[in-house]
């Protein structure tokens, strides 16, 4: 818990405030492990207690399907490839929210500068910084070639220039 508040202070989540008129605070309380259904799936964060169009607006973020993860370690084992992954800690805390949310955390209450996890906008919120990241730091999203055929978008100089940027290309 300790380290986890210490993420919070350093990525300035929140702020203790005086609750405003007509505050309407979500809970939190610690989740040392989510309830899972039968088929592993987590079905209940704290999220459920935020009301669309009032507590968040927008929540889509995109995600690498399964099949496409199974097609790059295809490949790459196919090539010889090393691969490597990275994990950002306290991704989420790092997301800023558009909306004004409340939450209520050991009879005070803070205003949330950043997303919290269990948000329904935080996966949004944590893939706009890194996509923001990305772009200034000269990385493009993809490119787009008409044709007859159709629209085709593609990621080769993309994954190309991170590869490079981050030493991994041969």
């Amino acid at each position: 818990m300790h380290e986890e508040l210490d993420h919070f202070e350093r990525n300035h989540v929140w702020d203790l405030v005086e609750p405003p008129p007509n505050c309407r605070p979500i809970g939190t309380n610690w989740v040392f492990k989510n309830k899972q259904g039968e088929n592993g799936m987590v079905v209940r964060n704290k999220g459920f207690c935020q009301k669309e169009g009032i507590d968040y607006e927008e929540t889509f973020a995109p995600v690498a399907r399964l099949e496409a993860i199974r097609i790059l370690l295809a490949f790459a084992a196919s090539k010889g490839f090393k691969l490597q992954e990275m994990d950002v800690k306290s991704a989420f805390l790092n997301g800023y929210i558009k909306e004004e949310v409340s939450a209520k955390f050991s009879d005070r209450v803070y205003k949330l500068r950043k997303a919290l996890y269990g948000l329904k906008q935080s996966p949004r919120a944590w893939y706009a910084r890194l996509k923001s990241f990305l772009l200034k730091s000269g990385f493009v999203m993809g490119l787009i070639k008409q044709g007859p055929e159709g629209t085709f978008i593609y990621q080769a100089k993309y994954t190309r220039d991170i590869l490079k940027k981050f030493d991994m290309g041969h």
